[in-house]
């Protein structure tokens, strides 16, 4: 029957470790090298470190509720564009794109690209900005100490330690994203998350953002990057209706980034002559001048890229259309905020028990900042009437 083979007698899959040293650079993350997990577990009998500390995320809370918090567009509910969760995942392909390319440890930048946003509040960035204000006093708040947060304490589903008890190199590339300069060097699996988010954003809250009319192509084409997407484009497909045209043209600026990105990065790891992941690190701003990070594209490619971040700043996320919907939003999680904090005793109750060791503030966000969008609509209805 077809589809019903089976291996050959006495078939053992390959162990993890051999794969990894059949398949990654000198200069990847080799799990056999990682510096363990801060309460020691016993190894697993056929998955490595880091794939297990993949599915500890895939099968987190913090994961789920990305399905259900915005990623720019707060409170518009139409079914295109990205919600935390989906971009998530784009970031977590085009990353793995890259890993493969550069021969760096493909499980590892798998877990850092899911993970890498599990610490955002309901309503995005304008949900960061309201907790950052309201805890100024309390140490402030921010995403990707939130993620960190969430992985060391809060996602308590074990009980022989709190949080996920993930590998180091995953707690530290959080902590690198944190940029409070506490982290050591990135590895460059960590590097490639960080771009591999970069193109993610600014390519598909281009095509969100014209799919709910914020913006037009023909705006977007008056950027070099943009324009020489299409151009590419045109000239490969020539006449096209203006939709096919504009999906031609944002799978056009992922995979000419990605691919512009893979190559100047390669380039770059072979004229450093990297002999181990420790020999990356010690890399790390030694590169071109005005280049901090060896997974990096050249520069003209960078600049045509901050543009479009500029054009996107000044017509997209800061629109009044946008503003419009977003602080009514923010005004409700403000609101909640400061009803929890007189009323602590409504907190769940492990919260409830936290807030003796951090305060009051501080388990009220936290509360807050695993909230979804719609969570937090109905929590503010139940706790302030709408």
């Amino acid at each position: 029957m077809s589809g019903s083979a089976q291996p050959p007698a006495g078939f053992q899959p390959p162990d993890w470790r051999a794969r990894e040293v059949a398949l990654l650079a000198p200069w990847a993350m080799h799990a056999a090298d990682s510096a363990g997990r801060v309460h020691p577990e016993p190894a697993h009998p056929f998955r490595g470190p880091y794939q297990r500390d993949r599915d500890r995320i895939v099968h987190s809370a913090a994961f789920r509720r990305l399905a259900h918090k915005t990623q720019v567009f707060t409170g518009y509910h139409g079914d295109y564009h990205r919600s935390r969760l989906t971009h998530t995942l784009e970031v977590t392909n085009i990353a793995r794109t890259l890993a493969r390319a550069l021969a760096l440890n493909e499980d590892l930048v798998e877990t850092l690209a899911l993970a890498h946003d599990i610490g955002h509040p309901p309503l995005g960035h304008a949900g960061e900005d309201v907790l950052a204000d309201l805890l100024r006093d309390e140490g402030g708040f921010n995403h990707n100490a939130q993620a960190l947060r969430i992985m060391e304490l809060l996602e308590s589903r074990y009980p022989e330690f709190p949080g996920l008890n993930l590998s180091r190199e995953v707690l530290e590339a959080q902590a690198v994203r944190k940029k409070d300069g506490s982290a050591p060097p990135p590895l460059l699996e960590t590097q490639v998350v960080d771009a591999a988010d970069s193109i993610a954003y600014d390519t598909h809250d281009a095509d969100d953002a014209i799919e709910l009319g914020l913006v037009t192509l023909d705006e977007l084409l008056e950027l070099p990057l943009v324009a020489e997407a299409a151009a590419r484009v045109d000239e490969r497909f020539g006449s096209l209706t203006a939709a096919d045209r504009r999906r031609a043209v944002i799978h056009e600026l992922v995979d000419f980034q990605v691919a512009e990105l893979a190559r100047t990065s390669l380039a770059t790891l072979r004229s450093l002559s990297l002999g181990s992941a420790a020999d990356a690190r010690a890399a790390f701003g030694t590169e071109t001048p005005g280049r901090r990070r060896v997974v990096a594209h050249a520069p003209a490619v960078s600049a045509a890229k901050q543009e479009l971040e500029r054009f996107l700043f000044e017509r997209v996320y800061r629109s009044d259309r946008v503003l419009a919907v977003r602080d009514p939003a923010q005004q409700k999680l403000a609101e909640l905020f400061r009803w929890y904090i007189a009323h602590p005793e409504a907190l769940p109750e492990g919260y409830r028990r936290r807030a003796d060791a951090f305060g009051v503030p501080r388990s009220v966000a936290d509360y807050l900042a695993g909230m979804t969008d719609r969570f937090l609509e109905t929590d503010h209805t139940r706790r302030l009437g709408g």
